[in-house]
């Protein structure tokens, strides 16, 4: 593969200043074509965003019309039908309990505006102490100041630190490496919450945040059935609010709209946040959109309270272009079934990925493969027995997406994971409309990949001595 563009050509201040990037021309369905004619098998939707798969006409054809109409107002000042139709389509589709919606341009600024909201209901309440944030390790929730200080990767965080807030970390529900009393722990059973509330003072803490179910920093960890029934009630006792994190996971990522719905409370109800946070599948990748759901007891509490609304000003919230795409998105998924195809090929995809363990020369590199639906991690290790995993300097998940990408994949990747510098994994996140063909594609070609690094590593490679 030629022609890629190198950091030093050119105008362009590109995101990666270390590689040659490909020059991509257009895409369709779950491939991306570069300049040259080469095809890429799209393995994690870009940045587990491409949830519609590429170049769907009607999606285009929406955000045309839409600019053609109205493109910009201001949102202090006017509203708008795109606006009004996403949100109430949005709402039909929560939890009980939520019933607005509030949209912004990227995932960062749900999560900075939710956090910023969860402190602004309490001091509309009169309780000004509750400043305290409660996320989890490792975790992550964007990159804008408040939600990087929320967030747990350090090799982001490092140049920044002097500037982030101190929020208050609890482990998090992460299966394989919880050790032999995983499922007593209070990392898994949700009493970690609980020990952190009471720690920091109840009356000071604001909020918790979390993914529903992990993202990359995770790799796709699913926690135990009870665990978000035990997170509302802890809530409920200490007037904290639950963010659910639905960024990267919601609109059908795991096979149902919400990952949060995959949990219930013991007699079967659905657990309702008081926040919800979305962004990447909401737009398919088609315009920069992302949104707040919150619940009625949020919205009342501003709209009595002294400020008027809530104190997060973005010149392009509510913006009729995006949110016509937003819509046109939801309308295509609900069209073709993807969400219920997302949990019957994710089946599939995770059945064929689980190969990985035990096919191909690079098999003993797989520490470990999980997930649901069209949402997969695979990690690696350098000692599947012990779970050490690479030393950093081995560079390994960095061999092996360049190794993917020479075989036409792209997947997505992760580091820090298994103590905060060290660990290896990959994301995959394909388009819900990939086929089961292409889903072999994927697989087949992530084995290859493997081989490749496997042949290329040092003899066992440098490894961290697992704790």
């Amino acid at each position: 593969m030629t022609n890629r563009r190198r950091p030093s050509d050119g105008h362009v201040f590109y995101r990666k200043l270390n590689r040659h990037l490909p020059l991509i021309v257009r895409a369709e369905g779950v491939y991306l074509f570069d300049d040259q004619g080469e095809r890429y098998l799209d393995g994690s939707g870009g940045a587990m965003v491409a949830n519609i798969g590429h170049g769907v006409r009607e999606v285009a054809e929406a955000i045309g019309a839409q600019a053609a109409t109205l493109d910009y107002v201001n949102g202090t000042a006017f509203t708008n039908m795109p606006v009004e139709a996403l949100a109430d389509a949005l709402v039909t589709k929560a939890p009980p309990g939520i019933d607005k919606a509030y949209f912004l341009g990227s995932g960062s600024e749900a999560v900075e505006a939710a956090l910023k909201l969860a402190r602004q209901y309490h001091v509309e309440r009169g309780e000004l102490s509750r400043r305290v944030i409660i996320a989890r390790t490792p975790g992550y929730h964007g990159n804008t100041l408040l939600a990087l200080s929320a967030s747990a990767r350090e090799h982001y965080r490092a140049v920044y630190e002097p500037w982030l807030l101190d929020v208050h970390m609890i482990d998090a529900p992460y299966p394989y490496r919880a050790g032999p009393l995983a499922e007593s722990s209070p990392a898994m059973t949700g009493d970690a919450l609980e020990a952190a509330i009471l720690e920091a003072g109840a009356d000071n803490v604001a909020a918790f945040i979390a993914e529903p179910i992990g993202g990359s920093s995770t790799g796709a960890s699913v926690p135990k059935a009870s665990y978000y029934a035990r997170i509302r009630q802890i809530c409920d006792r200490y007037g904290v609010l639950f963010i659910a994190d639905e960024v990267l996971t919601g609109a059908g990522r795991t096979g149902k709209f919400f990952a949060l719905e995959h949990f219930t409370d013991a007699s079967g109800a659905a657990i309702s946040p008081d926040i919800i946070t979305m962004g990447k599948g909401l737009n398919g990748g088609y315009v920069a959109l992302s949104a707040l759901l919150v619940s009625s007891k949020i919205f009342a509490t501003l709209a009595g309270g002294k400020y008027g609304g809530l104190m997060h000003a973005q010149t392009y919230s509510h913006h009729p272009v995006a949110c016509a795409a937003g819509l046109a998105t939801l309308s295509f998924l609900d069209k073709h079934d993807l969400v219920r195809r997302a949990a019957t090929n994710g089946k599939v995809l995770q059945e064929r990925l689980q190969s990985l363990l035990h096919e191909g020369a690079g098999a003993h590199l797989v520490g470990d493969v999980r997930g649901i639906g069209m949402l997969a991690g695979v990690e690696f290790v350098a000692d599947r027995e012990t779970k050490a995993p690479f030393a950093r300097s081995v560079k390994m998940v960095e061999r092996l997406i360049d190794a993917a990408l020479q075989r036409g994949l792209v997947l997505w990747p992760n580091t820090g994971h298994a103590d905060g510098h060290n660990g290896d994994l990959v994301m995959v996140a394909p388009p819900f409309t990939i086929s089961v063909d292409q889903i072999e594609e994927l697989v087949s070609g992530l084995r290859a990949a493997l081989a490749d690094v496997a042949k290329e590593l040092p003899a066992a490679g440098p490894t961290v001595v697992a704790h």
